[in-house]
């Protein structure tokens, strides 16, 4: 089993920055990659970035060239850095890790961007 905390949320003025964290716990070695989704009042679970052991990274096009996910393996953490942030950015932040045949997820963090 694998175990994710999310942090790093909080309230931030448009074009303002945040970073958030993801440890994992437990089996990580069973992890071959990690990446962030958010979710919207009223809208589906979107994704944001995935980045895997060997470091690739893969964005959505809606944040590609504002986030940056990297991860720190000593730390099993992963950090989604977001920049330029607009207020379509409010949303709860999610950590997945995709675990053998199922998927871990965390609890998520709320970031609020007022405009």
């Amino acid at each position: 089993q694998v175990h994710l905390v999310e942090s790093g949320g909080g309230l931030v003025q448009a074009g303002g920055s945040l970073r958030l964290s993801c440890a994992a716990s437990g089996d990580t070695i069973g992890i071959p990659a990690m990446g962030w989704y958010r979710q919207a009042p009223g809208k589906e679970r979107e994704f944001l970035a995935l980045i895997r052991n060997n470091g690739m990274a893969n964005y959505a096009d809606s944040v590609k060239g504002r986030f940056t996910i990297s991860r720190d393996n000593a730390k099993n953490t992963v950090y989604l850095q977001m920049n330029n942030l607009k207020p379509e950015d409010t949303a709860i932040y999610y950590c997945n890790a995709p675990y053998y045949t199922s998927e871990c997820w965390g609890q998520g963090t709320q970031v609020t961007v007022s405009s």
